[in-house]
């Protein structure tokens, strides 16, 4: 037996089991494909060498290569921009029968940048290497997440998303401990830890080998704006204005980026609350688990209900936490508040993606990804700028305007996410 989606596009899903196992599993949950787990170990072994590389990065660039303090904002500024911006070309040039050779190119980069980090030695090299590894960082997101659409039948994507956040997350989690790890049997030589962070990163590339795309099928034609006819052109989907539904999901997405500031700042807020190095890096790491944890959870329920509704309950927890940090007194409130941030992660980080994904046709994917990615990321850029020039002498002012703010797109998304339907045809299973 078969059910409507409850978001109004018309696609089918696996009938509900009544009682109370209906809020648990459908009756039969079908395997993820396996290209979807593939990619998701491509990015555990990325983030693992990319999060092992950067709680040293300050102590390297400040200590050891005699850079000012500003070099390391100017380095995740300038890197985090370019990030951005290449998400929007990626976006635009990534087509639908081309996207295994830019996640490939992306992966790649971001690897030699991690090679340049560790032999720097002067620190605008250090810079330099930065920038090359998050040019890799936004040629491959677009493409991967709008093959990981592709592959998998629109009623599973938020379980696929949600996968592939969690293990890219799980190396978030790996990769500080690992970096803590090597520190002490080092005897707090960093060259050589750095150096070591390259290795899981070639591993992801060599595991990009193993992706297969699969060709653009009849099921995967492109279609109109609002759901008429597929245009001639191959490249006409990517010149055609995107749907309205598309418009009505990004919209608010953005105004919170707007105020999403970069995490640096919660973690300084950790260290003017008490928190000394260590059991800073030990918080960030539990936040990671939950987020790695919860992350499958979460896109299992946006496949569920609305996406728009889960992304809602995830910004809740965010105001949650900026607001309980910025009125927070003492140090044991990050114990609690910073891990709980992993909930909110995990609420809308791979369930942004999914409900992007399913607003539009195939050919138009990676354009419509590559616009979500780069006016969140400019958009949160804006948001570090303004919150670290008001931020004062304990950033009280700029954590509470970001929670209230929060809230308020919070019960955006519940009002209207009912406008925004799917607009693009499911695959079948």
């Amino acid at each position: 037996m078969q059910s409507r989606s409850p978001d109004g596009g018309g696609s089918e899903r696996p009938a509900r089991v009544s009682g109370a196992h209906a809020l648990v599993a459908p009756v039969a949950e079908p395997p993820l494909p396996r290209t979807v787990k593939l990619l998701g170990a491509v990015s555990f072994a990325q983030d693992t060498g990319s999060e092992l590389l950067y709680p040293l990065l300050p102590t390297f660039l400040t200590v050891v290569l005699g850079a000012p303090v500003v070099a390391v904002g100017v380095a995740e500024g300038l890197a985090d921009a370019v990030a951005a911006g290449m998400k929007l070309v990626a976006g635009r040039l990534a087509g639908a029968s081309k996207r295994r050779r830019w996640i490939a190119a992306g992966y790649g980069l971001a690897t030699i940048g991690k090679v340049i980090v560790a032999v720097a030695f002067a620190w605008p090299v250090v810079l330099f290497g930065r920038v090359v590894d998050r040019l890799g960082k936004g040629i491959r997101g677009v493409p991967r997440d709008a093959l990981i659409a592709d592959v998998t039948p629109e009623n599973q994507r938020g379980r696929a998303f949600g996968l592939h956040r969690a293990l890219d997350t799980s190396g978030a989690v790996l990769g500080p401990l690992l970096g803590l790890g090597l520190l002490h049997v080092l005897h707090g030589h960093i060259r050589p830890a750095l150096a070591i962070a390259v290795i899981p990163a070639a591993i992801s590339v060599a595991l990009v080998g193993l992706v297969h795309e699969p060709p653009v099928a009849a099921d995967a034609e492109p279609i109109g704006p609002a759901g008429g006819d597929p245009p001639e052109s191959p490249t006409a989907p990517r010149a055609a204005p995107l749907p309205p539904q598309f418009w009505h999901a990004v919209v608010p997405l953005v105004v919170f980026a707007l105020v999403n500031s970069t995490d640096a700042l919660l973690l300084q807020r950790a260290h003017e609350l008490g928190l000394a190095t260590t059991s800073i890096v030990l918080v960030y790491v539990l936040y990671n688990l939950v987020y790695a944890v919860l992350g499958y959870p979460a896109g299992r329920l946006a496949d569920r209900i609305r996406p728009g509704i889960v992304i809602a309950l995830g910004l809740v927890v965010f105001a949650i936490v900026y607001l309980g940090l910025g009125l927070a007194t003492g140090s044991a409130a990050v114990w609690i508040l910073l891990p709980l941030y992993g909930a909110y992660t995990a609420a809308t980080d791979g369930v942004s993606r999914a409900w992007i994904s399913r607003l539009v046709g195939s050919e138009q994917r990676t354009w419509a990804l590559g616009i979500h990615g780069a006016s969140t990321g400019l958009a949160t850029l804006l948001a570090g700028l303004w919150a670290g020039l008001f931020w004062g002498g304990s950033g009280r002012l700029p954590l509470c305007i970001s929670g209230a703010v929060a809230l308020g797109v919070a019960a955006w998304l519940a009002v209207t996410t009912k406008l925004v339907v799917s607009a693009a045809p499911s695959r079948p299973a």
